[in-house]
């Protein structure tokens, strides 16, 4: 484990306490700042990516979905400190942090995401392979993925009745967590991962990093992670007939 991923497992640390311990409920308010990304920046967005920049800040330029461009650098961060903002927000226990990490030539050298909630650890190796860590234990191996998953992962659903209604149809059970890059990084332990719509770089870079090996389709209006290219063909098709594709 490099450098830079030692100063993100601690800030990981710091963020989790926060989170878990808040000093103060002020942190749970929007304050009228809208971020880079687009969205009402919270105390906790703000309060996390005050300990990720100070500890990424060494290793290049920030561009954080709150406050935007950070400090300076041949390397460029793209960091999303708060991963399922409304979920930590409400205490609903799927949130978490990424970050992916561009040499000067724009290549993709590092990624991380780290669940908050529960101290799970997602990197890529020297090869781009994915590895499985937690900030309750050490080491680090190859994710395990779940041999029969029942489930996909399907981002912003609710914006998307009719393909949920054809999903269940076809009988393509899933959940609609709330955190894009947590659940790409959980992508191996799940049938097929889903997101349409507009997407932000904050939220893929780093989690579409981790799906390496995986059946993957990025288009302008939709994303398919699956293990299996079978799937992601059937998901495909029901993507395409509902948004006239």
């Amino acid at each position: 484990m490099n450098d830079f991923y030692r100063a993100a497992v601690t800030a990981a640390h710091q963020a989790r306490e926060l989170l878990l311990h808040p000093q103060d409920d002020t942190l749970y308010a929007k304050n009228g700042f809208t971020g880079a990304g687009g969205d009402l920046s919270s105390g906790l967005d703000l309060a996390l990516e005050r300990i990720f920049a100070e500890a990424l800040q060494p290793f290049g330029r920030i561009e954080s979905e709150e406050s935007g461009v950070i400090g300076e650098g041949d390397s460029t961060l793209i960091l999303d400190p708060l991963d399922g903002s409304s979920n930590a927000l409400s205490r609903f226990p799927y949130y978490g942090v990424s970050v992916a990490r561009l040499n000067s030539e724009g290549i993709l050298t590092e990624a991380f995401v780290a669940n908050l909630a529960n101290g799970d650890l997602f990197r890529i190796d020297g090869e781009g392979e994915a590895l499985q860590g937690s900030l309750l234990g050490e080491g680090w191996q190859r994710p395990a993925p779940a041999p029969h998953p029942e489930i996909g992962l399907f981002e912003k659903a609710y914006a998307q009745p009719k393909i949920v209604a054809a999903l269940d149809e076809a009988g393509l059970k899933f959940r609609a967590p709330g955190a894009v890059a947590l659940s790409l990084a959980y992508a191996r332990s799940v049938n097929y991962f889903l997101f349409v719509g507009p997407f932000r770089i904050y939220d893929f870079a780093a989690g579409l990093a981790l799906c390496k090996g995986l059946e993957i389709e990025v288009q302008e209006e939709y994303v398919i992670v699956a293990r299996e290219r079978e799937t992601l063909e059937r998901i495909r098709g029901i993507v395409q007939k509902q948004t006239g594709d």
